[in-house]
């Protein structure tokens, strides 16, 4: 989805990006008039106008934890307009938000384990959201906590992760769900947090372009420097 500029003191040209937005729109490829279009982006600008109100840090901890699990909107772009507003307490928001992401996680789990057929099953079809839960029950095979560290920082719905991670539940433990979720998610808030923290407004415009470029790119070196250090160590 192209951005569109919301208004606002805080959210002022923030862009609307197309992060872990599902598709929505109901109809076959070529309909000229595809259901509830715009739903989407009245979501996202739902999201953005908490951040000029009082209760932007509530809205932040309450979006973090439901996207975790069933909201289609990343926190991701509260949390930019709120660092905005306030870059000297960019890092107490990321810490809102990334305590409140996983305990959201938490809850994604649950329904995986729990409530699968009643709730989960019909949250992965609501937003199409098959094929990424295929994949991610195959990663899940390979290597559970990577899978969920490195989805912290991947465009894939980080949702997906913690419901099939409750479906999954042999493979993937509640104590590596919360551990890997902790540290990746907190990685890709605190990546936002300080870019604003210590670039301030000129950030904006890259971080609503290209968060995700960034976040794998930061993803690659993190992994990279852990084998480097593996690899001197056993030298």
């Amino acid at each position: 989805m192209a951005g569109a500029p919301v208004s606002g003191p805080w959210s002022q040209g923030i862009s609307i990006p197309s992060m872990d937005t599902p598709d929505t729109s109901g109809g076959a490829e070529g309909d000229a008039k595809p259901a509830r279009p715009n739903v989407v982006k009245r979501l996202y600008q739902w999201v953005l106008h908490w951040a000029d109100t009082r209760y932007g840090v509530p809205a932040l901890c309450l979006i973090a934890f439901a996207e975790s699990s069933f909201f289609p909107i990343p926190p991701d772009v509260l949390l930019i307009a709120l660092c905005m507003g306030a870059p000297r307490r960019a890092f107490k928001f990321v810490v809102h938000c990334s305590v409140f992401s996983v305990l959201g996680g938490v809850l994604g789990y649950y329904i995986g384990f729990a409530l699968y057929e009643e709730v989960g099953r019909r949250i992965i079809e609501l937003f199409h959201y098959q094929e990424a839960y295929a994949y991610v029950g195959g990663l899940y095979g390979q290597n559970a906590f990577w899978a969920i560290l490195t989805a912290g920082f991947t465009p894939l719905p980080y949702k997906v992760f913690t419901i099939a991670a409750g479906v999954f539940h042999e493979q993937v433990g509640l104590g590596t769900l919360i551990g890997a979720s902790a540290l990746g998610r907190t990685g890709r808030f605190l990546l936002v947090g300080a870019a604003i923290y210590f670039f301030g407004p000129p950030v904006k415009r890259l971080l609503d372009r290209y968060l995700e470029l960034f976040c794998v790119v930061f993803m690659v070196l993190l992994i990279g420097s852990f084998f480097l250090v593996k690899w001197l160590a056993a030298k």
